[in-house]
């Protein structure tokens, strides 16, 4: 790794890797920050390089944040909010290059409501025009990581994002929903923040492209997952009225349809890897 590479690696552990123990998460992904302007729209940016022998599949759970994928076998995609998890195989060598926007940010980057890229993965080229063709193959000519990341800042730039107030307050609530594992209902959003539950649904349609009450349920799950990582979880019933569910049977339908196994099922596979 180059020296000016380590100022702007993003040194927090990642969050929604799965079937990844928690010591183990940092190894699959480097993330780096944004420069200064363009913290406003942009979490951080993020490179996944693989030299396997067989294929492997790889399983993420996507947060409340539209990406810019640029990969090495041509693909070149805006991913939009999913509301499932995402798979993918690799198998030989490969690289990606990834722009994470902020929750809400992405709508400053284009003209129609982010909702409408939520389950969709279009190529780039498609949402950004003609100045957007070529772009992945320009920064995946680069090697080092910190030029490519260069190459799609300047990129950004040039599309001249403002930040508005909805933007701003999209990523603040969503910000908060992730680190207060005490939130856990719609009502203590609009409670704390003083807006009426309409607005916030229509904000966050237009903004984020799903509902508060997505998000508080995808980051609560997160957690649970989480915890089974970190092998911090001693009865399932208990967790599941830590994270707001009535009952541990709702829990456990929910968490299947996140992970696609049973927490049980899942702790049992990290113990075995």
């Amino acid at each position: 790794m180059k020296e000016r590479d380590k100022g702007r690696i993003k040194h927090e552990r990642p969050r929604g890797i799965l079937h990844v123990r928690a010591q183990d998460a940092g190894n699959v992904v480097t993330r780096y920050w944004p420069s200064l302007d363009l913290q406003p729209f942009v979490e951080h940016f993020w490179v996944v390089r693989w030299d396997v022998a067989s294929r492997q599949r790889a399983e993420t759970v996507p947060h409340p944040s539209v990406h810019m994928a640029l990969e090495s076998d041509g693909r070149e995609e805006i991913v939009g909010v999913m509301d499932r998890r995402f798979t993918t195989v690799i198998e030989g060598k490969g690289r990606v290059v990834g722009t994470k926007f902020r929750p809400g940010a992405f709508r400053a980057f284009v003209e129609d409501p982010v909702s409408s890229f939520t389950n969709r993965r279009p190529p780039v080229a498609e949402v950004f025009g003609a100045r957007a063709r070529g772009l992945g193959a320009r920064v995946l000519g680069r090697d080092d990581d910190l030029q490519g990341i260069e190459i799609i800042e300047a990129f950004l730039r040039s599309l001249g994002p403002q930040v508005d107030e909805s933007m701003t307050l999209t990523a603040r609530i969503a910000g908060r929903i992730a680190e207060e594992r005490g939130i856990t209902r719609v009502d203590q959003i609009v409670s704390e923040f003083g807006i009426p539950l309409r607005s916030l649904q229509r904000t966050f349609s237009e903004y984020a492209g799903v509902s508060p009450k997505w998000i508080i349920q995808r980051y609560r799950l997160m957690e649970a997952a989480e915890r089974m990582a970190e092998g911090a979880v001693a009865s399932f019933a208990d967790l599941a009225l830590h994270l707001g569910y009535a009952d541990q049977a709702h829990f456990i339908r929910d968490f299947k349809q996140f992970v696609g196994k049973t927490p049980a099922q899942y702790a049992r596979s990290l113990v075995q890897r």
